[in-house]
């Protein structure tokens, strides 16, 4: 017998979220499968849409959230995986369409896992998250783009969630020259204590803006979207990049050609879910080097599996920074 969080859908059609106890008959099964014993999992803001219900994230009920997990193998038909290999799953639908990681176990492609890497403990993993893997395939397309710490000042959006803590972060570690972009005035000190140069307040950029505005960033990390977005693709110099990966702000993207072809500047879109294994194996690499353990556990607080519930609502609202590790077995 495991614990899980257990998503159903009421006959009003409201999501319906419950601690249940469940057995390892219930898994779904699934070819090549591997069931994997979890430490840690997270919430992201995903898995605040699937609890609430607040979008429709889940495709089908009844549903096990969570969209990442680290853990040990229990048991494997996939032979690039045995039991006791220590392994990580971010994305891949996991939590949306087939159930995922807020549980003491689950089953999933053993093509979806990568190994855990040695320097850092599945708490720490799990501390990073989908947000700091995001943040560094973010943190990779700008240098593959031609990006530098002497390009200029770089602009994080959306500062204080997950993706952008670690971005800043890593950045700043970097030697990058980091803004950071919030609506909370009392997470200045931690955005500068992170490594941004300069905290700018988030209404700034969350109005419609012209087409074309004075030239600052060399690059970007929006996690927001919509006008924020927008504003930072009219603000970014000659033959910058702007990386794009979440939507806080809207779907929308009010904007011109205007900052593409009269200054060059590249758009470039970043999907933590369906990034291929060798992509996955890169970024972790990189974030087992390039974060320090103490940042780690700064940008994180863990949690229960019971408490994971009520911080969903809490993720929503806005009211939670950095990251939130759920330790499944509390």
């Amino acid at each position: 017998m495991f614990k899980a969080i257990y998503l159903t859908k009421s006959e009003d059609g409201k999501t319906l979220a419950q601690i249940k106890d469940m057995n390892l008959t219930e898994l779904p099964l699934v070819d090549g499968g591997v069931t994997v014993d979890i430490e840690f999992s997270t919430i992201n803001f995903k898995d605040g849409l699937a609890i609430t219900g607040k979008s429709p994230v889940v495709r089908k009920f009844p549903m096990v959230p969570g969209i990442d997990f680290c853990g040990k193998v229990q048991e494997s038909k996939n032979a690039n995986w045995k039991v006791g290999d220590e392994v990580i799953l971010n994305g891949w639908g996991v939590g949306e369409s087939h159930w995922g990681g807020l549980s003491q176990v689950a089953r999933v492609s053993g093509d979806w896992l990568i190994a855990k890497p040695q320097a850092l403990s599945s708490q720490e993993c799990m501390s990073i998250g989908t947000a700091g893997y995001t943040a560094m395939l973010c943190v990779l397309a700008l240098e593959r783009n031609g990006v530098h710490p002497d390009s200029g000042e770089i602009l994080v959006t959306g500062a204080s969630g997950g993706v952008g803590s670690f971005a800043i972060s890593i950045l700043s570690a970097l030697g990058y020259q980091v803004v950071a972009s919030t609506g909370k005035k009392d997470e200045y000190a931690f955005l500068i204590d992170l490594g941004a140069k300069e905290v700018i307040e988030r209404s700034l950029l969350s109005e419609a803006g012209k087409p074309l505005q004075k030239e600052r960033w060399a690059g970007v990390v929006d996690t927001v979207g919509s006008h924020t977005l927008a504003n930072a693709c009219a603000s970014t110099k000659y033959g910058g990049v702007v990386t794009a990966c979440g939507l806080a702000g809207g779907m929308d993207l009010p904007l011109t050609v205007a900052p593409f072809i009269l200054r060059g500047v590249s758009l470039i879109g970043v999907d933590s879910v369906m990034a291929s294994k060798a992509v996955r194996e890169n970024a972790w690499a990189r974030l087992a080097k390039d974060l320090k353990p103490s940042v780690i556990s700064q940008i994180a607080k863990v949690v229960s599996l019971r408490d994971a519930i009520n911080v969903a609502e809490d993720i929503l609202k806005g009211s939670i920074k950095g990251r939130v590790v759920v330790n499944v077995n509390q």
